[in-house]
């Protein structure tokens, strides 16, 4: 089916009288459509292995690992809390508005909900948003990659089979199928992708002044610093696995790597050796080893590897007829050279050394960039970590560890600047998709004239002091 302009208005104007219905305000509906939601996600989980395998060639384990699994634990996980967090908020009023003491705060939903998914993890990054805009009592237009068009057509299957048109619906095509959408008016956008595309979409929300929430790559990407304290062959363990975890096709994936020059040989060896452990000499011809979404992005690697050939430590080497490109660990890279200083959402790694005493240059070097979705520091040096995480800009990060500060329940999962706005995950993605109302409930009797004029003469001596007491 195509999706024409009018096609998306009705769907939209259909969405908005269901919502008006007031279904959905309801939470113990809402939890039967979580409840709906994860049991669709169990029942097609061979569907959409085999679409994960088909767009990226992921292994089952890795697309239950990375894509199908974390959205359980994100439903699991709203379902634990739904009902506290959907609690209406009782406050003690103040003096100031005697006599009525009582205001509630109540978490209303915002309505018709726009989500705009990725390519590289189309299963969790649609449904686990959709999740969080479900828990917050909204409809859902879901617009996924054209890209990876196999999990799209999986999703639309999920979607259809789960629930009707008038609540979620799912949306195929391309960048002007897209652009459809965002001429519409939603009460929330929630988009995934790059900070090229999201200054589109915020561009587009603002003619109606619609809530967006980011989750954006950042326009420098993501350090993973490695001090000459750290433990070299942890590091290495650690940063291969999450480098070749979806081919180096992740928004919090290392970028680049900023290794002490005193330990530079010891622990591009280390990396070396950790990426032969676990996929091997070839990486491209493993089958487990995920390939890259299209054959453009195959040819920016074998362009990337072929302008730094010289310098190329370990891959540089590929399969075009499968899209497989081995991880590619390129060293010496300087800081400012022009690979550094982009998102390459790929399996290139750039290696820049520099001198540990220089640490705090090195810290003011990555501060004057865009903010990074992520941060990973490597050392023993637990003061120094401690502060340099609490005082740098990013979306989140780890000390000693890759990517798995994502997976802890309770905290959120998000960027800033030109790594996002917004966040979620559990009780931070029903935040993200309900607005809070205050309403005070008044009295009709012992009502104080302390507002009212005259505010001159004994009167407004009076009120004064009255007023200064009150705002103690």
């Amino acid at each position: 089916m195509s999706f024409t302009q009018e096609r998306i208005r009705d769907i939209v104007l259909t969405q908005r009288k269901f919502f008006r219905s007031g279904k959905t305000l309801d939470v113990k509906w809402r939890i039967e459509q979580l409840k709906k939601l994860k049991q669709a996600v169990l029942d097609h989980e061979e569907l959409l292995e085999a679409a994960l395998w088909e767009d990226l060639g992921k292994s089952k384990t890795e697309a239950y690992l990375c894509d199908i699994g974390p959205v359980i634990v994100e439903v699991n996980e709203i379902l634990r809390g739904i009902k506290k967090w959907a609690r209406p908020e009782k406050h003690f009023s103040g003096m100031m508005c005697f006599p009525s003491m009582r205001t509630t705060v109540y978490k209303m939903p915002y309505g018709v909900s726009l989500i705009i998914s990725p390519f590289n993890f189309p299963i969790l990054l649609t449904l686990g948003v959709l999740a969080a805009s479900i828990s917050g009592g909204n409809t859902a237009v879901i617009k996924a990659s054209s890209k990876s068009a196999a999990s799209t057509r999986a999703l639309q299957k999920l979607i259809a089979d789960t629930f009707p048109e008038e609540y979620v619906a799912m949306i195929d095509g391309g960048h002007d199928v897209a652009d459809f959408c965002l001429a519409e008016r939603f009460d929330k956008i929630f988009y995934t992708g790059s900070p090229a595309v999201a200054k589109h979409v915020l561009e587009q929300a603002s003619h109606h002044l619609t809530s967006v929430a980011l989750e954006l790559g950042g326009e420098t990407g993501n350090w993973a610093i490695v001090r000459r304290d750290a433990d070299l062959r942890d590091a290495a363990r650690k940063i291969a696995f999450f480098k070749l975890c979806n081919a180096g096709q992740i928004c919090i994936n290392v970028n680049q790597i900023a290794v002490a020059e005193e330990v530079a040989d010891e622990f591009n060896a280390a990396l070396k050796a950790e990426f032969i452990r676990q996929i091997g000499e070839k990486p491209q011809e493993n089958p487990d080893y995920p390939k890259l979404i299209t054959h453009a992005v195959y040819e920016k690697c074998e362009r990337l590897s072929e302008e730094y050939r010289n310098r190329v430590i370990f891959g540089g080497t590929g399969d075009p007829e499968t899209d497989r490109f081995a991880p590619t660990m390129i060293y010496p890279v300087g800081a400012d050279e022009d690979i550094v200083q982009h998102e390459l959402f790929c399996p290139i790694l750039p290696i820049v050394p520099f001198q540990d005493a220089q640490i705090d240059s090195l810290a003011e070097l990555i501060a004057s960039r865009e903010h990074p979705l992520s941060m990973y520091v490597f050392t023993s040096d637990m003061k120094w970590a401690k502060r340099f995480m609490a005082s740098q800009q990013y979306g989140g990060g780890c000390i000693n560890e890759v990517c798995i500060h994502m997976m802890v329940k309770g905290v959120p999962f998000n960027g800033t600047g030109h790594s996002g706005m917004g966040a979620y995950h559990g009780v931070w993605g029903f935040r993200e998709f309900t607005h809070p109302t205050t309403v005070l409930k008044g009295k009709t009797r012992g009502n104080l004239p302390l507002r009212e004029h005259p505010y001159s003469g004994k009167a407004g001596e009076r009120k004064m002091k009255l007023l200064r007491i009150f705002e103690k």
